[in-house]
């Protein structure tokens, strides 16, 4: 029987996700509970047979990166690739370096790249039609996803990114849902509201500097609300494993990851780039704090020498 460790933090998490879970369910119906379960099982089954060999318990974390994980992907994704990132994202990603409050990288984030580098051409062919509960079926072959429309110049209707009326990962969804946890987190004091914040600001910036430039698809508000920016933004840019440690430096990351994605969309050939944003974020993480408690120590001296 699997063990867990109790985490408060982290039911937080799964709590703010619930209404994003059951509105994908609507929209999308049996796919992402199949897709659900196959992703939690073998996530709690890597991370038990890492924690077993040190007689450890499997932290209530992992249920989180499977949460994030399965809703990262298009309906249409196959099986076995989810279940092929999941593996890599709780093993390579997190049991590798110790285990739970170790790990460099957001292990949902990690699997995530991992497979849309691996399986480029597979993934891009899996938006698929499939039907939810509450629109019948939902058809996401005819058209091409939000982000897709704004790299071809076209526009895109801000009500049907607002209320998720597109095509896309099942846990891009309403934009309103995810909002909302986004407030729920903060007055929980669960996500940093620092990192949400200075990564929204800088990537709206960005977004409006290029596009009143002359770079049409950086359509600054749909941009946001487009793809996955905001789910990533609220639910992996906020981990507080990965992230840096200190309040200030919260400025400089989310600022790092919101003006990184807007240039992967942009000018490279991935139309999303959050997830890469985040890694990216991940990487330099630590040293934003290094960087942070060396201006803070001079700052501190001189006003000790001046108290003096």
């Amino acid at each position: 029987m699997v063990k867990f460790l109790k985490q408060p933090m982290m039911r937080r998490v799964l709590y703010a996700l619930v209404p994003i879970y059951l509105y994908s369910i609507w929209m999308y119906g049996y796919k992402v509970l199949l897709s659900a379960a196959v992703v939690f099982i073998l996530g709690i089954g890597t991370e038990w047979v890492f924690e077993r060999k040190k007689s450890g318990k499997v932290s209530e974390a992992i249920l989180i990166t499977c949460a994030l994980y399965a809703l990262a992907f298009p309906p249409a994704t196959p099986l076995w690739i989810l279940g092929v990132g999941i593996v890599f994202a709780t093993a390579l990603a997190k049991g590798v370096y110790g285990g739970f409050g170790k790990n460099i990288f957001n292990p949902a984030i990690a699997g995530r790249a991992f497979v849309y580098i691996s399986f480029a051409i597979v993934l891009s062919a899996s938006y698929s039609t499939f039907g939810g509960f509450g629109l019948g079926t939902v058809d996401v072959v005819a058209s091409a996803t939000p982000l897709g429309l704004m790299r071809s110049g076209q526009s895109v209707d801000i009500l049907n990114l607002l209320l998720g009326q597109r095509p896309g990962a099942m846990g891009e969804g309403m934009a309103l849902l995810v909002g909302a946890a986004a407030i729920y987190l903060i007055a929980t004091k669960t996500a940093s509201w620092r990192i949400i914040l200075s990564s929204i600001a800088a990537a709206a910036a960005l977004n409006a500097a290029l596009y009143y430039g002359g770079v049409p698809q950086a359509l600054p508000m749909e941009s946001l609300l487009a793809g996955s920016f905001l789910f990533v933004t609220v639910f992996m840019a906020t981990d507080p494993i990965s992230a840096p440690k200190r309040q200030p430096s919260h400025y400089v990351y989310g600022a790092l990851i919101g003006i990184t994605a807007v240039v992967i969309r942009t000018f490279s050939a991935f139309p999303e780039g959050t997830s890469f944003a985040i890694l990216f974020g991940n990487t330099f993480a630590s040293l934003i704090d290094i960087a942070v408690d060396s201006i803070k120590k001079p700052a501190v001296a001189e006003k000790k020498g001046s108290a003096a």
